[in-house]
């Protein structure tokens, strides 16, 4: 858990994969009448290459900066030892955000976006597009799951709203996946959204194919904790010392 700080080209290899960005049944979004939509394309999010002109604290994941501030917390979710994603969470709302390799000539959200909405009808979801302040979004409900990841029956099986919205930069894709009251409400968004449109890229120049994950890290608040609690003759790296950091979260 991270809060904010008083401090402060090769070409790509442009070959389409045939797996999607990401699992579009772990992402979505709802119905609600939303926040005007920020004025001009250089609003944010933004690529390291024009970062904005501000003095806001991010925290470095690597292919992400994420600003935080002291109402929302930052999350760092983990697979295998390897960092997959950051979660912004503010209260009982929270907003996961992936960045995803992109061709240089077009962008993916619309692709993706169809494909997410087609998978989540499939599942017994809804979703439909809707404009939203980063232009086109969807807005979805899903079928709740139980702690084993299957669906839940009877009474319990209501469908749950999500939200998505995704933005194309130069050579990246930033989707970020609202849950909680955030996905119907506006206003308990809008300080999720801030932190989106406040994030910065940072693409990289090596060649990636669309859609492949770009890479994170931990942050060295992260890693100092880490270190600092290995043993005098450290094994490799194990989830209970993942875990002895400031509130990492381990998903599967």
């Amino acid at each position: 858990m991270f809060r904010r700080r008083g401090t402060a080209d090769d070409e790509p290899d442009d070959a389409v994969l045939d797996e999607e960005a990401g699992d579009p049944t772990s992402d979505a979004v709802v119905e609600a009448e939303l926040p005007a939509p920020a004025a001009g394309p250089l609003a944010g999010p933004w690529d390291s290459t024009e970062p904005p002109a501000d003095d806001v604290p991010r925290i470095d994941l690597g292919a992400l900066l994420v600003p935080v501030s002291d109402d929302i917390e930052l999350r760092v979710d983990v697979q295998e030892h390897t960092v997959v994603a950051a979660t912004l969470v503010d209260g009982n709302s929270a907003m996961q955000v992936h960045a995803f390799a992109a061709p240089r000539s077009r962008g993916i959200w619309a692709e993706v976006r169809d494909e997410i909405a087609d998978s989540l009808r499939q599942t017994g979801g809804t979703a439909e597009p809707a404009d939203g302040p980063f232009g086109a979004e969807l807005r979805a409900r899903v079928p709740a799951t139980g702690p084993d990841g299957q669906p839940l029956a009877g009474q319990m099986a209501q469908l749950q709203p999500m939200r998505f919205v995704g933005v194309d930069g130069p050579r990246w894709f930033l989707r970020g996946l609202l849950t909680g009251p955030a996905a119907t409400d506006p206003m308990q968004a809008r300080r999720l959204l801030d932190a989106f449109r406040g994030t910065v890229v940072v693409r990289g120049a090596e060649a990636m194919a669309p859609r492949d994950m770009l890479p994170l890290r931990l942050p060295k608040e992260a890693l100092a904790a880490h270190e600092a609690a290995e043993p005098a003759e450290p094994a490799r790296p194990t989830l209970e010392m993942l875990e002895r950091g400031p509130e990492i979260t381990e998903t599967s």
